[in-house]
């Protein structure tokens, strides 16, 4: 899961659970090791895709679909901004979620989300006792952003800010450290998907990261945990992980039947896991992965392994989707529906069926050609296609890591 993609949402991330057997939790996470940190990317792509492998403690397990959670730091520098804009030193103590006692760094460093701002933490400041006498835009204009009659005009205020900028749009709002508590969301882990099988990496969990960079209302922006990963996270350099397990997105457990695998983007990273897995453990199930992305030449994630892999005979089928290659952009969802006639014949074989990736406009569309793909099959309505999904989904046989 990349951090924008999401590898899992605030709310989520509140209930992580460890692995099956781990000890290790978002609360007391192991101090790993980065061992491999290398871009994936061409040179000519728009984006920036990393490839990173986290070493693991002896007894830390974990299975093809899990996730590996990273708990953040925010930049120094954004730290310092904040500290300055709040005219504080950072020395002075507060105390965190659970009564901690630390330091206002630590606490603006590793506790307090000073990222992406939310509409909740603008209404939350609003109702400091200071914020009647704030200056800037003053506290008409900020009063204008809170409540729900106004959601839509606070909405696009957040979009692209982060909390420095309300600072500045609204200064000496903030008397005391402790008040920050009070107005910003817990700076909680960012989950990714493994791509790794611990059969063949038994000392490391992998994964694939896209690098969020952008520029908004005049600033140069960065995801947070994605940005630490892309340019703080040096091979060698310790970070605080755990394993989370993820028990509705598993393979199936009889190994001879065949999968279909659609992972556009860093979506394809637990299909990597998924094929190193069906590769090591010898299943003869036959494997399709539809893959896609912009350019062929920049951002053919893992393309010598899937080659091999089918070179090999592991990787039975492989369709991509490179939407910029061409005029006419091509997306995994046309090459589902390119396939449709073998996709229902796999489906009637018994296979099951995998998305991963963006839950707003790919796995909708992804659903949609599968959708069409049953009906055209069963020379049926898009009605007895639903059924069929449905039936589908009560076997387990149609899984979605969405985010």
């Amino acid at each position: 899961m990349s951090e924008v993609q999401g590898a899992a949402s605030a709310a989520d991330a509140e209930t992580l659970e460890a692995g099956s057997g781990q000890n290790y939790t978002r609360n007391h996470p192991y101090s790993s090791t980065v061992v491999l940190n290398y871009l994936m990317t061409g040179s000519d792509s728009e984006k920036e895709t990393r490839h990173l492998a986290f070493s693991l403690e002896q007894g830390m397990m974990y299975t093809p679909g899990d996730a590996i959670g990273v708990l953040p730091e925010n930049r120094a520098e954004s730290v310092a901004e904040v500290l300055e804009a709040l005219g504080f030193t950072g020395d002075e103590r507060v105390l965190d979620h659970y009564k901690v006692e630390i330091s206002f760094e630590e606490a603006l460093r590793n506790r307090l989300s000073i990222g992406k701002l939310a509409r909740g933490s603008v209404g939350l400041y609003a109702k400091l006792p200071e914020a009647k006498n704030c200056g800037g835009k003053g506290f008409d204009a900020l009063n204008a952003l809170c409540g729900p009659a106004n959601k839509t005009l606070a909405d696009e205020y957040c979009w692209g800010r982060e909390f420095i900028d309300l600072l500045h749009d609204f200064p000496g709002v903030v008397k005391e450290p402790q008040q920050l508590f009070h107005v910003l969301q817990r700076l909680v882990p960012r989950l990714y998907s493994i791509s790794s099988s611990q059969m063949v990496h038994p000392d490391t969990a992998e994964t694939t990261v896209r690098v969020i960079r952008y520029e908004s209302h005049g600033r140069e922006r960065q995801g947070v945990a994605s940005g630490q990963l892309g340019e703080r996270a040096e091979v060698g350099t310790k970070l605080p992980v755990f394993l989370h397990s993820n028990q509705n997105f598993r393979l199936p457990e009889d190994n001879s039947l065949p999968v279909i695998m659609v992972g556009p983007g860093t979506g394809v990273a637990p299909f990597r896991a998924f094929l190193e897995h069906r590769e090591a453990i010898g299943a003869t199930g036959h494997n399709w992965l539809f893959f896609g992305d912009q350019r062929r030449n920049s951002d053919f994630l893992y393309e010598d392994q899937f080659l091999a892999l089918q070179h090999d005979g592991i990787l039975t089928r492989l369709d991509t989707a490179f939407s910029r290659d061409q005029a006419h952009k091509i997306y995994v969802q046309d090459r589902m529906r390119e396939h449709s006639t073998e996709l229902y014949a796999w489906l009637e074989r018994g296979a099951y069926f995998y998305i991963c990736g963006d839950a707003t406009r790919m796995a909708k569309s992804v659903e949609e050609a599968l959708l069409d793909a049953i009906a055209k099959g069963k020379n049926g309505t898009l009605d007895e296609a639903s059924e069929y999904l449905a039936a589908m989904k009560k076997q387990h046989r149609y899984q979605r890591d969405v985010y």
